[in-house]
């Protein structure tokens, strides 16, 4: 078979913008997105049944979940727990609560693990294979629950916030995610930076941190959320009903409501709230990372390109 030379270069003359226009007409293209489109809808659809299904159930009727009627729309429409709840002082003392845990835990995370992930990625540093070992191996290994306890004990933070915020304050998997980061940055700008007179905390604060928002959206969003959701700390340290996180208070609720049907008790409001009171506290307890991720989702769009050696 021969190939006509006026053909190819023909063919080679093109704008790039005609070639390409003519690889997304052509039929293997057409059906690959298709494909691709049906796929992710897929994904969607099975990522979101579960949190709609959990909306329907926390505003359905107690008798209608029973029942499993409750799909992807309300039945029997009901705010008695959302009353019930929002009535509460307790509730709202709570939440506060949460919302100072989440904020003071997650700053102090992101501070401790990026300082440790920016020293871990200078391949310079005597003893930086040791810090590593030590990082990894908390990884499979910790003193177990009773150790801890002595320990949070023994340093008088129980019944206090450090309980919360402090025993936790670095995941190493976090971590190794921001070292490596650090290591894909272009040595050459601390270098430059360093030439003009920055000193090493000058170059984190005024140069990798700035090239570092798309990993640190990402850490914060991380340890919010694991904060935010976490409960048995709270439980495990804290025995005081007022300083107890919103996470804590809505499992007591659940504790109570199932305690109290499974004995026979014929108190309204126990009987009302035990169908959907495990939807209503998904529903409170998601919605308010729900409510940020949109602001954060955006540098992990433009994450790709940060960091990277402009021409």
């Amino acid at each position: 078979m021969t190939t006509d030379p006026s053909r190819v270069m023909e063919r080679l003359d093109k704008p790039a913008g005609a070639r390409r226009t003519s690889l997304d007409d052509s039929p293997g293209y057409r059906a690959f997105r298709v494909v691709n489109t049906i796929v992710l809808l897929a994904v969607v659809a099975v990522t979101l049944y579960p949190f709609v299904n959990i909306v329907a159930q926390s505003f359905s009727s107690e008798v209608h979940i029973r029942t499993g009627q409750v799909n992807l729309v309300p039945r029997g429409f009901n705010l008695d727990t959302y009353k019930l709840v929002a009535s509460d002082p307790a509730f709202w003392n709570s939440y506060l609560n949460t919302v100072i845990y989440t904020v003071t835990a997650t700053a102090i995370s992101i501070v401790l693990t990026t300082i440790y992930a920016y020293v871990l990625s200078k391949h310079r540093l005597k003893g930086r294979g040791l810090l590593v070992g030590i990082a990894v191996f908390t990884m499979f290994f910790n003193g177990g629950l009773i150790p801890n306890y002595v320990l949070v004990n023994g340093l008088g933070m129980t019944n206090t916030i450090w309980a919360i915020v402090l025993p936790n304050a670095i995941s190493v998997f976090n971590l190794l995610v921001m070292k490596a980061f650090f290591e894909s940055l272009p040595t050459e700008l601390e270098e430059a930076a360093a030439i003009d007179g920055l000193n090493t905390y000058g170059i984190l604060l005024r140069i990798v941190l700035p090239l570092s928002k798309a990993v640190l959206a990402t850490m914060i969003l991380f340890y919010a959320v694991a904060n935010w959701n976490s409960w048995f700390q709270a439980f495990l340290y804290l025995d005081r009903a007022d300083l107890f996180p919103v996470t804590v208070y809505l499992r007591n609720m659940i504790a109570g409501a199932t305690s109290a049907t499974s004995v026979g008790a014929v108190e309204s409001n126990a009987v009302a709230i035990s169908a959907n009171i495990k939807a209503v506290t998904m529903v409170l307890t998601v919605l308010p990372i729900v409510a940020v991720y949109p602001f954060i989702q955006r540098y992990f769009v433009s994450g790709v390109m940060l960091g990277a050696v402009k021409q």
